[in-house]
């Protein structure tokens, strides 16, 4: 007589075990579902990647400093003709561009 209610436990106990390997499946399956989703619903919004971003604002920021220098450049240098000719500063000959 001891040996029907191990069974029926163990019998049990098996059923408990392969019911939460069952929802550890579906639990992977699903966010594995839904991590494509999320990632096909970036791709589609065109999002960029954050190393793409950085290496841009890089770009932005370098282009900045150097139109900065460019800036305090060109102002020397006006600063440099508007003493050789007296404060009359004339506007430069036409570039070939412009003509």
């Amino acid at each position: 007589m001891d040996e029907r209610p191990n069974r029926l436990f163990d019998d049990f106990a098996k059923l408990m075990t392969d019911a939460a390997g069952m929802a550890q499946g579906v639990r992977r399956e699903a966010e594995t579902a839904m991590r494509h989703q999320a990632e096909r619903f970036m791709s589609e919004m065109d999002f960029v990647k954050r190393e793409d971003f950085d290496v841009v604002r890089e770009m932005a920021a370098k282009a900045r400093a150097e139109n900065d220098a460019l800036a305090a450049r060109v102002a020397a240098l006006e600063a440099k003709l508007a003493l050789m000719t007296g404060g009359q500063v004339t506007a430069a000959p036409p570039t070939p561009e412009q003509t």
